[in-house]
């Protein structure tokens, strides 16, 4: 019995045509092999399962070639192609940088590149998940990097390309590898299934790639999979079973029941989702994928970003023309925000529910807001004559000019009354109106309106106006310093009192040590008739009385009458003087006041610990 060999290893890209998916990489090699351009170092990152390491091998096969195809791929037929694909060729090396990550790992391959190759052009070193070098690695790897011998080529490969050096990184030609497309991977799939004789369906291949995300050999890993579970008959049903995939009928199910407005049976489909098996964080998040996918398949120039098999695809646009873009985006952003307070929840499935039930009302919510206005109550006009103060026979507003946007009022919506409440009405006494205000007093601020408010309803203010309020305020905002016009004289002592009392009130207030001892240990020098200058000893005093001064101004300013006041602070650099630490610095400074220290210390011929 033949040992069975997974697909992933036995379909693994020989030549840079079978590779899948990364056409813009495999061209420039081929282009740079033919043109014999090629870089010292490599250094290909990208996802996992995404064909780096298998287009390094095949770099590294190729440039060894005595019989180059004119398309730039290898014979296979060759000396070095035979000895390659054997695994014994002694000109292609491959390092585990994830299990020899030392130093001593990249000492003993720099040794190894100093002997030319044997037979070949080139000595190929291909280092997977390069980015598991330690620190010193990388270090000791630099200068062999930057200046190789000129038959040593590197091939670096890695899925997180952050973790390198920069120093590493300028001294590679890097290639980026993309994951790769469902329908790649779909086609993919379905020409290895044709070569094993395995039956399939399209839909199925479709899932299986959609699941692997991007990643080729996650998409054949789940392919075998699925070749043992259904015995060789991959179809839809059995890989949405053995993967654990909702399917898509539930979905267009459910979406069916929400624009039906149906609660019952929404809330029922749900309980036989979780009934299988399903999470409900699965469940949301797969159906705000189904909304994204109705919502693109509204547009033709967006049919495109629809990921599915041509079946699924017809479904969906058929089922997009029944769902509005209104329904769509509401669902869409009530699906989103349940999917984001969902782990957070100690009752998930009601989370869901809520989501569900709020879907289900959107088509009244929007009926409702769209729904004219009921009209007033027609008024026989003998009524009018005979009450004329009422609010019905209240005189119309002038008529605005053809540029003026009248301005938007709050008028009560007049209802359609029964006779009996219209006798009520007529019977209540009525107050007369309250004088308004004139439209320039009452705005005092930039009116900005609401975007659902009707454009011909609001007066919008010219950009000039607007541009100059908005400064108004934001001059009154950010001045934090009182207005006023007193000029009254004042003492010395008077403006002393006020600056203890100032300090005084800081105290109480419970302000730091720090600002404290200002008013306390510092007394302002007058400058001028009004202005003092505040002689600070330390930076961090200096920053202190800044974030106060508005404070402080405002206080002597209302308190001694005279809004000319100044008070401006100064670190004074003299009055620094540096505190002695050590024990030499201390006896030094002791030795300068007291001098008999010095012959008590050489008298007892003493030391300093």
């Amino acid at each position: 019995m033949d040992n069975f060999i997974v697909s992933a290893r036995k379909y693994r890209p020989a030549t840079f045509e079978t590779v899948v998916g990364q056409q813009h990489i495999t061209n420039t090699l081929k282009n740079a092999i033919k043109s014999n351009q090629l870089a010292q170092a490599f250094l290909f990152c990208g996802p996992r399962g995404v064909g780096k390491t298998t287009c390094a091998r095949i770099l590294a096969k190729t440039i060894n070639c005595t019989n180059l195809q004119p398309n730039g791929e290898a014979c296979s037929e060759c000396d070095s192609c035979r000895a390659f694909q054997n695994g014994n060729s002694f000109n292609i090396h491959e390092l585990d940088a994830a299990s020899n990550n030392s130093v001593d790992d990249i000492r003993s391959l720099i040794e190894q590149v100093r002997i030319p190759p044997q037979g070949a052009r080139y000595k190929v070193y291909i280092i997977d998940e390069v980015h598991m070098l330690s620190q010193a690695a990388f270090n000791a790897f630099l200068k062999t990097l930057e200046e190789p011998p000129n038959y040593a080529i590197f091939i670096l490969a890695t899925t997180e390309k952050h973790k390198i050096l920069p120093t590493i990184l300028s001294r590679c030609q890097i290639f980026d590898f993309n994951r790769i497309r469902v329908e790649d991977m779909a086609g993919h799939l379905a020409g290895i299934a044709k070569k094993e004789n395995i039956s399939y369906e399209a839909d199925g291949l479709h899932i299986i790639a959609q699941k692997a995300d991007g990643g080729l050999r996650d998409a054949l890993s789940m392919f075998d999979q699925i070749v043992s579970f259904s015995g060789g008959n991959v179809t839809y049903r059995s890989v949405i079973d053995n993967l654990n995939i909702l399917d898509y009928d539930y979905y267009f199910s459910l979406t069916d029941k929400l624009l039906a407005e149906d609660n019952a049976a929404t809330l029922l489909l749900f309980d036989e989702i979780l009934g299988k098996g399903f999470d409900g964080a699965h469940f949301i998040s797969g159906l705000s994928e189904h909304l994204r996918n109705l919502l693109v398949g509204k547009d033709t120039a967006t049919i495109k970003l629809l990921e599915v098999s041509e079946t699924i695809k017809a479904r969906y646009l058929q089922q997009s023309q029944t769902a509005s873009t209104s329904f769509l985006l509401s669902a869409l952003n009530i699906a989103n925000q349940c999917d984001i307070t969902y782990k957070q929840s100690k009752n998930q499935r009601l989370q869901v529910e809520l989501a569900l039930l709020k879907m289900c009302h959107l088509l009244s919510v929007f009926n409702l807001a769209t729904s004219p206005m009921p009209q007033a109550a027609a008024v026989p006009q003998g009524e009018l004559k005979k009450k004329p103060d009422t609010a019905v026979n209240a005189p119309e507003p002038p008529a605005a000019k053809q540029d003026e946007v009248p301005v938007l009022r709050d008028t009560p919506v007049a209802y359609t009354a029964t006779p009996a409440q219209a006798a009520s009405v007529q019977a209540a006494p009525i107050a007369p109106p309250a004088k308004e205000e004139p439209v320039a007093e009452k705005i005092k601020t930039a009116f900005i309106p609401n975007v659902h408010t009707s454009a011909t309803s609001v007066k919008i203010p010219s950009l000039k106006d607007l541009g100059k309020q908005v400064e108004e305020a934001m001059a009154e905002e950010e001045d934090p310093y009182l207005k006023g016009t007193d000029k009254a004289a004042f003492t010395m002592d008077a403006f002393l009192q006020a600056w203890t009392n100032y300090g005084a009130k800081l105290k109480a207030e419970g302000k730091p040590v720090g600002l404290y001892t200002i008013f306390t240990a510092v007394t302002p020098q007058p400058k001028g008739n009004e202005r003092f200058e505040v002689l600070l000893s330390t930076r961090v005093q200096e920053n202190a009385f800044r974030d106060e001064r508005p404070y402080i101004m405002n206080y002597l300013r209302t308190t001694l009458k005279n809004f000319d006041i100044e008070v401006e602070a100064r670190v004074e650099e003299g009055s620094i003087v540096r505190k002695p630490y050590t024990s030499v610095e201390k006896f030094q400074h002791m030795a300068a006041k007291n001098p008999k220290l010095i012959d008590l210390k050489n008298k007892f011929n003493l030391d300093f610990d």
